[in-house]
């Protein structure tokens, strides 16, 4: 009899830790920005974001977009613009039906967020001068408390694609080289504070 309860005990044990270690999970859309409604009104997205502990799964999938087309994806502070601190995440590609997919591993949850304690002595590199970047690149560092980073929002790699779908060629600093286009989804389907990934805890 002792045998069997200690044995369901550890029986038990090990149920209850597999639970708690079994990684979570939020499922939330994107929707298309302002700025692209009116070119590109079918575009949308579908995000499903997986914590395994120490980073999450960060899988982004698009449709009703430009095919065979480069798109950028960042975390931001605010969905609309002026965005307020971004963070480039990485890319999307579009197949020949306009359907994107990504997958990023890294920390997309409710401590997502950006640091500067001090500005340094030496300047941040200027690897991607003004031109061909929009906007040049910071000669002097910031100083900034954490600032949480909840948002997604997703931009053309290129003004001259966002203009050949019908947008407008507004250029933006919001790719690697600091030259692309427009903003075309984002997660303005929830509010400012908190966007989606405050749910992710």
């Amino acid at each position: 009899m002792k045998w069997s309860i200690l044995l369901a005990a550890s029986l038990f044990a090990g149920a209850a830790a597999e639970a708690q270690a079994q990684p979570k999970t939020i499922t939330f859309s994107l929707v298309v920005s302002t700025g692209a409604k009116g070119c590109l009104p079918n575009a949308t997205g579908l995000v499903i974001d997986t914590s395994f502990g120490e980073f999450e799964n960060l899988e982004v999938f698009v449709k009703g977009l430009p095919s065979n087309t480069g798109f950028d994806l960042f975390s931001i502070e605010v969905p609309n613009a002026p965005f307020g601190m971004s963070w480039y995440i990485g890319d999307i590609q579009t197949d020949e039906n306009g359907v994107g997919v990504g997958n990023f591993v890294g920390r997309f949850n409710i401590e997502t967020f950006v640091i500067s304690p001090g500005v340094p002595a030496t300047p941040p590199p200027n690897v991607f001068p003004s031109p061909p970047a929009v906007v040049p690149e910071a000669k002097v560092g910031v100083k900034t408390d954490p600032i949480q980073l909840y948002h997604l929002g997703l931009w053309f790699n290129s003004a001259d694609d966002a203009a050949k779908a019908g947008c407008a060629n507004t250029h933006t600093p919001f790719n690697g080289e600091h030259n692309a286009g427009i903003q075309v989804l984002n997660t303005s389907n929830f509010p400012d504070t908190p966007g989606p990934l405050f749910f992710l805890k």
